[in-house]
């Protein structure tokens, strides 16, 4: 409304101003030579008006001729792009529905459409990969890591293609390319770290463990990649035991290190929070080797079951020294114990039966006992060992990685009935 009477009014100064003129009278007069043109002076406004609206429009025509061919260009551009982004649509929907070849040449006609972007790239790269075809996958994930804009595209499909030809070398290499185009990616880090545990890094494992997993079994394997006599592998023993003190493969190795440093004290704090934590059969072992006569080791066993007094294998324990140390009332006490708990393996009822030699010999009634204990022990519950969870495979200790089945963390301490507990 508001240009429609802006119009108007401009018409009617047009139309004022022309009855003026017309009014006003008088000539225009031009002579060139021998030749002289006389006209009103109000036609001759006109006929300028009437020249400058040609001119204008033949200057609008030439400069659209001059556009046309960037008109056209892109116009042509536009409809390329439409078609393009169609073609995209389709591959990703032949990719979803699992049809490789329609997938290819979907990404074949995008491609086309709308050159070697980013995005076509990596549609080419999983249509190949989805067709079999990892070569040409590979230059597509080449292409894309050739380019700053989506060099970790590329590099993440690279490195997705190492690790299943397990070609581990090139895989780590990758992987660090990856983290320097893309600094703290999550699953860059989770692929790291399945990187380092194929390769038995343990250190690198380690560094990029997630808080709160099983960092106690990688601390201590990383100290066991270390020379021996540095100070390196004592600072991943003393981390792995603080990781987990109930982890007594650790708890033995910070207390032995201890121990050959000078501090044999400290070593036997070690072992003792260990028991306190998770009791282990090695762990008393360790803790009772300086002790020879059966009621010196008697009290050092009662001194290292203190802080957990009633586990099966503190009663365990306490019922063996006693029963060493000829002590056949608490001995009973601690096995009868243990065996009316409903925890006890075959080595209660064993204990049980080498108390009842001990404590009445070699007689009848003796013998009767110790046969009933000797009955139970081989129906009862096995004793724990150090177990594979892959493959159930049983170890004389504790290690990083399975020899029989090469499947890593899974070695733990347990028994057939029972799923692992450490390691």
């Amino acid at each position: 409304m508001r240009n429609a009477l802006i119009y108007l009014a401009l018409l009617a100064l047009g139309v004022a101003v022309t009855l003026y003129m017309a009014r006003l009278g008088g000539t225009v007069e031009v002579r060139v030579g021998e030749f002289e043109i006389v006209a009103p002076f109000a036609l001759t406004l006109l006929a300028l008006a009437l020249l400058f609206l040609l001119l204008h429009l033949l200057l609008a025509a030439i400069g659209a001729l001059r556009r046309l061919p960037a008109r056209m260009r892109a116009k042509r551009e536009a409809r390329r792009r439409v078609e393009g982004d169609a073609a995209v649509t389709r591959a990703l929907v032949a990719l979803a529905a699992g049809t490789p070849e329609l997938a290819r040449l979907e990404v074949r006609r995008a491609r086309d459409r709308l050159g070697d972007t980013p995005q076509t790239l990596l549609l080419a790269a999983e249509a190949e990969r989805l067709a079999g075809r990892e070569e040409a996958a590979a230059e597509a994930f080449h292409a894309l890591a050739a380019r700053p804009e989506s060099r970790f595209l590329g590099l993440r499909g690279l490195l997705r293609q190492a690790i299943q030809r397990e070609d581990w070398p090139t895989a780590q290499r990758l992987a660090r390319e990856a983290e320097a185009a893309q600094p703290g990616a999550a699953w860059l880090r989770q692929e790291r770290e399945t990187l380092a545990l194929r390769t038995r890094d343990w250190r690198e494992a380690l560094a990029l463990a997630a808080p709160g997993t099983a960092q106690a079994p990688l601390a201590l394997a990383a100290a066991q990649q270390e020379p021996s006599e540095g100070g390196r592998a004592a600072e991943l023993e003393r981390q792995a035991f603080q990781a987990d003190p109930g982890f007594a493969p650790a708890a033995l190795a910070h207390a032995q290190r201890l121990k050959e440093t000078g501090s044999p004290r400290r070593a036997r704090q070690v072992l003792e929070e260990a028991w306190k934590a998770r009791p282990h059969p090695d762990i008393a072992e360790a803790y009772l080797a300086a002790e020879t006569d059966p009621l010196p080791r008697m009290k050092a066993g009662e001194q290292l079951v203190v802080g957990n007094p009633t586990h099966p294998e503190s009663r365990l324990l306490i019922g063996r020294l006693a029963t060493a140390a000829g002590l056949t009332g608490r001995a009973r006490q601690e096995l009868e114990a243990l065996t009316a708990s409903g925890q006890a393996d075959r080595r209660a009822w064993l204990a049980l039966s080498d108390l009842e030699e001990v404590e009445q010999g070699d007689t009848p009634e003796g013998r009767a006992a110790q046969a009933k204990w000797l009955r139970l022990a081989a129906t009862a519950a096995p004793e724990p060992r150090w177990r594979c969870s892959a493959c159930g495979t049983d170890h004389a200790a504790w290690g990083p990685v399975c020899p029989h089945c090469q499947s890593v963390g899974t070695i733990g301490w347990s028994s057939p009935q029972q799923l692992p507990v450490a390691g």
